[in-house]
């Protein structure tokens, strides 16, 4: 076997551990907001994809179709989001955000540049920008497998 590696230094094992941190991190800020990062996820999917169907937007969500009814289920108590009575077309009710869905969300993208500031404290604008375009890469590179 050839030299050991470092797994912590792997490139998908700091992916991974980058995204955990700043879930827990935009988790624990969002809930002060009273939203979870589920729910600021589908506010702001509907926000960028109003009318988008559920399966869309359990995609954008990165969650199950089941997840995202349940996530749906609370905003639309919490009076974030309102589902149409009836489907435009198929099978499929559009959901839209309130006023008050608007606001929340709003307040939460606040909330969550925050902790996006705080992940990339040190780097200049060069090297973030950098970063984002690494990123789009390395996704584009494995957006094909199936």
């Amino acid at each position: 076997m050839s030299q050991a590696r470092n797994t912590e230094l792997r490139p998908g094992y700091l992916v991974k551990r980058v995204q955990q941190l700043i879930r827990h991190a935009a988790d624990v800020e969002l809930r002060n907001a009273g939203l979870s990062m589920s729910q600021y996820a589908v506010l702001n999917a509907l926000f960028e994809h109003p009318g988008a169907s559920s399966a869309e937007l359990a995609r954008r969500c990165f969650v199950t179709r089941q997840s995202l009814q349940d996530v749906l289920s609370g905003l639309r108590s919490a009076g974030l989001v309102v589902v149409a009575e009836k489907a435009v077309t198929g099978r499929a009710r559009p959901a839209s955000l309130t006023k008050l869905g608007r606001q929340r969300l709003e307040h939460a993208e606040k909330v969550v540049a925050t902790v996006e500031n705080r992940m990339l404290a040190g780097l200049s604008p060069d090297d973030r920008g950098r970063l984002t375009m690494l990123l789009i890469r390395c996704a584009e590179n494995l957006s094909d497998i199936g």
